[in-house]
């Protein structure tokens, strides 16, 4: 390989790391990106992929090669694990309030529909997936021992969710003082980081993009799913409001 073209590998994954970063914490805190969410996902995605064919990667190096598309049994245990999980969380009392995002509290059964097939896997986990698993590992593989660039996708991964972690706690009204705050988004990105390892991992077990797409899908549309079924159908009754008054849940029936 020219020199040339050994000396630009790295600068490409620093490039990738930085623009995914930056992304998801500047461009993504604005109102027009969540309201054209799944296009403009769309679009990166294809960016993305087609800034990694100039770079030189290939559909094998990124997970979309020929031979690539199979979910292997660590992916097809993680996938049935993860949603039996969620069917476990819905169905246990106990465990119910950790599907309590107020976030998606307002969506009715269409608006969860859409959410599940059409916002999270488009707009979410194949663009996630495409462009860290996919191409940030794939770069970082080219100059970087495996697990060194497992270890790196997953720090940039958890980075990339410093924003919505902290919209989240505040939606959510877990913000507290700054130090709770700071404290809340840490745990977030640490938890995020770990989940992308898992990811990454798979990618490197099965080879391909697949499995991680899948377990990545289970994960996020699986808890909307079963956030929207203890609300409508497990839970009628919503918990006590700031009235006093207790309110029924929304039925999308």
């Amino acid at each position: 390989m020219p020199a040339g073209e050994t000396g630009r590998e790295p600068a490409f994954a620093v490039a990738v790391a930085a623009a995914l970063t930056a992304y998801n914490n500047v461009v993504g805190s604005s109102g027009w990106h969540d309201r054209w969410y799944v296009p403009l996902n769309a679009c990166a995605t294809s960016a993305v992929l087609a800034a990694a064919s100039a770079s030189g990667l290939t559909s094998a190096d990124i997970g979309l090669g020929p031979r690539s598309w199979r979910l292997g049994r660590a992916g097809m245990a993680w996938v049935g694990a993860t949603a039996a999980g969620w069917l476990l969380i819905a169905t246990v009392p106990a465990t119910r309030p950790i599907l309590g995002d107020k976030r998606s509290a307002g969506l009715d059964g269409r608006g969860v529909a859409y959410h599940a097939a059409v916002r999270i896997p488009v707009g979410t986990v194949l663009w996630e997936e495409v462009a860290f698993r996919g191409v940030l590992q794939a770069s970082l593989r080219r100059v970087l021992p495996p697990p060194a660039a497992i270890a790196v996708t997953s720090g940039v991964f958890g980075l990339w969710h410093v924003r919505p972690t902290w919209q989240a706690l505040r939606a959510n009204g877990l913000a507290g003082d700054r130090r709770r705050a700071v404290a809340g988004v840490g745990a977030g990105v640490a938890v995020m980081a770990a989940g992308g390892g898992l990811l990454s991992w798979l990618r490197e077990r099965s080879g391909g993009l697949v499995a991680p797409i899948a377990l990545h899908l289970v994960t996020n549309s699986g808890a909307a799913i079963a956030a929207w079924a203890v609300r409508t159908r497990l839970r009628p009754i919503s918990p006590v409001g700031e009235d006093g008054v207790r309110n029924q849940a929304p039925n999308s029936q």
